[in-house]
């Protein structure tokens, strides 16, 4: 593990009935977390990017999409709630 950092998580599970809440709950165990879009995630974690995209494989399919960014904490949005907004405020 290194220093607490800023990830971006987002995927694409393709089977036609998929069950996200295995990975849901492994997302929420990792860190502090922000989701207000459908499939992305913002999480305040001690792991890298790697590490977070290696314990999240085991709960998705071979043929699924999964995204780990590094974030910076530059930002912008549109249309989000004041709790969504104020969540980025203090944690990015």
């Amino acid at each position: 593990m290194f220093d607490m950092g800023t990830f971006l998580i987002t995927y694409d599970l393709h089977a036609p009935i998929q069950n996200y809440q295995p990975l849901i709950d492994e997302i929420k165990k990792i860190g502090t977390w922000w989701h207000c879009l459908e499939s992305v995630w913002i999480i305040k974690s001690n792991y890298t990017c790697a590490q977070l995209r290696d314990i999240l494989l085991n709960y998705i399919d071979n043929d699924d999409e999964l995204l780990v960014v590094g974030l910076t904490g530059h930002w912008a949005s549109s249309n989000l709630s004041k709790n969504c907004s104020d969540w980025l405020k203090q944690n990015m």
